[in-house]
């Protein structure tokens, strides 16, 4: 068997962050516009692939100056760098769950990163179609990837935390079937 290419199902998929604040709070945000290909091979699952594409000007915290200050230069600076990329490089199980290896670029910056991944399983939906759902999350630095910026406090530590964690939610759709609210 071959790999299959799936539809990541934009409308109920999402790609979300979350980063301290001050060192007190944490700071959730998401990006909201994405889109990738899944290439499923259930068989032998370490011939299957992703790759995501992610609009850095799409960046969304609920905070307009903030998102503003975000797609600066200070961060991701948007009109250089348009978009963010995941390329998986390898699949493996690791259990119950996943490992994938890939090449995730932020900026001008390419770091190989490893995203935990949970199988949530197949489902037939309503329509007739088959359904596959992941929870893939990861921690990285953001200073790896350029985003440098930051004020010293008061009292020690700094305003942004340096990790990052980011998680995605995958729902696919087989590939005969096409999404549906």
């Amino acid at each position: 068997m071959t790999a299959t290419l799936w539809n990541i199902d934009l409308s109920h998929s999402a790609v979300h962050f979350t980063v301290r604040h001050l060192m007190v709070s944490k700071v959730r945000g998401a990006f909201t516009k994405w889109g990738g290909e899944l290439a499923l091979d259930d068989s032998d699952i370490t011939k299957s692939t992703v790759n995501v594409t992610i609009d850095a000007t799409s960046i969304f915290t609920d905070e307009p100056k903030r998102d503003a200050h975000l797609r600066s230069a200070d961060f991701f600076e948007t009109e250089k760098f348009p978009q963010l990329t995941f390329k998986s490089t390898k699949v493996e199980r690791d259990g119950d769950d996943l490992k994938v290896t890939g090449e995730l670029t932020i900026r001008d910056v390419t770091k190989t990163v490893v995203l935990a991944v949970t199988d949530n399983g197949r489902v037939k939906d309503p329509w007739g179609g088959t359904r596959a759902g992941f929870s893939a999350h990861l921690a990285i630095s953001r200073k790896d990837y350029g985003l440098t910026w930051n004020a010293l406090l008061e009292a020690g530590g700094v305003t942004v935390s340096d990790k990052v964690e980011i998680s995605l939610e995958i729902e696919a759709i087989a590939p005969a079937q096409a999404a549906v609210a």
